[in-house]
């Protein structure tokens, strides 16, 4: 099986920016955001479907996407923090999690949000910093 753009971003072949990062997970912003904030959270193996993970994994991605959504809350200005599992767009499977103040900040359908890099990368650095 190929790697997957996530894989490569998880073995540091593709940059991103990364907020959190264990053994078993990763958390990085999405460069097409649909808000500030938008991470994308990832287990480290390349499992395509979600519900294919072994059940431990599929457990702690939850258990550690509450941690990263927690960190988010506490820098990004948002009613709480949206859950969507797409899946379609990459083979690995992976969480979307995105401040909202209402639904329609969760359509994947509207146009995403333009951030340069230095935007992505205080982004970045306001999550690391944040309890």
């Amino acid at each position: 099986m190929e790697d997957s753009i996530f894989t490569k971003i998880i073995n540091g072949v593709i940059p991103s920016y990364k907020i959190a990062e264990d053994d078993n997970f990763i958390a990085f912003l999405d460069v097409n955001p649909l808000q500030e904030g938008h991470t994308l959270v990832v287990p480290k193996i390349q499992i395509d479907y979600i519900y294919d993970l072994p059940d431990d994994i599929l457990s702690e991605l939850f258990i550690f996407s509450k941690i990263v959504a927690k960190k988010i809350e506490n820098v990004i200005k948002c009613e709480r923090i949206g859950i969507a599992v797409v899946g379609l767009e990459v083979p690995h499977a992976h969480l979307h999690l995105i401040p909202i103040n209402e639904i329609s900040d969760m359509n994947f359908q509207t146009p995403r949000k333009i951030f340069s890099k230095v935007d992505f990368e205080k982004t970045t650095n306001k999550i690391l910093e944040s309890n």
